[in-house]
């Protein structure tokens, strides 16, 4: 929905700088919040060697990693009616239906507006399936899946989960030049997994709780973001308001005014990560918020400024999860995120 905040994108030239960050070299598994991770150290100004071969698509998950996959997990409308659909007012006709349903989509979907997305729905592209013009509201809903679509040139939020809405997994999809934002998540919505999508050519990206002043939202926004491609995007990957703990991990992040901004009290676990010529990787507070906390390990800074952390504490991430070595993920993410790759 719409926000009153602006992030006005600025210009991002600025000078190249050299590579650094630790950089994750092994698997890891984080068990009731305990991290295992083999690391490399990279002293200031020593470059690793460039990896060259492009990496396989990756299989796609069958199931969310992440906070989607707690609380129950997140199956979406598995066990329902399947319903193709090819138009706009097919479309909308399925989503009147109540749950559990597969809406399969094909083709090109125009909508406007935003629109109610109900309970137990997994919506899934065929290849080329593409959602335009309008948006889709999770709105007090629980158990939804959104894969493999392409969204464009939306008038609102391309998805909006909000509402204390649970269990939602966006995953697959393609992001390109809307309005306002592309994913965002607030006011008391919970356990959430964003993974494996490609955001391009838009300004301001993912919110991650509603307003300073919307203090309910403590306790609740735990959200995931995973092996997402921020490609040129200015801001918003996410921005946070009193979410914690915030996991962001496994991301490309590539010519970006800045990547990763914790307020209001949030606290993000920034890990693994690849930042490419972003002006700014992380704050700590931002414009008029108040401060939030970052913690943040193994990620690689190449070309970009230095990340803000502190600010507070982050609590524990309470399940497993697969880390990729950070070097990697420029070759990993590109083969895999949007549609087309489950």
């Amino acid at each position: 929905m719409r926000t009153t905040e602006h992030d006005t994108p600025r210009s991002r030239a600025r000078s190249r700088r050299g590579k650094r960050g630790t950089v994750a070299v092994a698997t890891a598994t984080a068990a009731a919040g305990a991290l295992a991770v083999g690391v490399l150290t990279l002293p200031g100004g020593t470059e690793p060697a460039e990896t060259v071969a492009a990496a396989e698509p990756r299989a796609a998950e069958e199931a969310p990693q992440g906070w989607a996959g707690e609380n129950g997990g997140t199956t979406g409308g598995a066990g329902g009616e399947t319903v193709a659909v090819s138009d706009g007012s097919a479309f909308l006709d399925a989503l009147a239906q109540d749950g559990p349903q597969i809406i399969e989509v094909s083709g090109t979907i125009e909508l406007s507006g935003m629109n109610r997305v109900p309970s137990d729905t997994t919506i899934i592209g065929t290849d080329g399936a593409e959602i335009t013009g309008g948006g889709l509201n999770v709105n007090s809903a629980e158990n939804v899946i959104i894969r493999n679509i392409a969204f464009s040139n939306w008038d609102d939020d391309a998805i909006n989960v909000q509402e204390g809405s649970t269990n939602v997994w966006v995953d697959h999809n393609s992001f390109t030049s809307g309005y306002d934002g592309a994913v965002d998540v607030k006011r008391e919505s919970d356990f959430v997994t964003v993974s494996w999508n490609h955001f391009r050519d838009h300004g301001k990206t993912m919110l991650l709780g509603h307003s300073d002043g919307h203090t309910e939202d403590v306790g609740h926004l735990r959200v995931s973001y995973h092996h997402n491609f921020f490609d040129g995007t200015d801001t918003r990957h996410p921005r946070v308001r009193f979410g914690n703990p915030v996991h962001v991990y496994n991301n490309y992040y590539r010519d970006n005014e800045y990547g990763v901004a914790s307020t209001m009290g949030g606290g993000v676990l920034v890990e693994g990560n690849y930042f490419e010529d972003v002006e700014d990787p992380t704050h700590t507070g931002y414009a008029s918020s108040d401060v939030g906390a970052i913690e943040e390990s193994g990620n690689v800074f190449d070309g970009s400024g230095e990340p803000e952390v502190g600010g507070g504490s982050v609590e524990a991430i309470p399940y497993d999860y697969s880390l990729d070595p950070a070097e990697d993920i420029p070759s990993i993410v590109s083969a895999g995120a949007g549609p087309g790759n489950i």
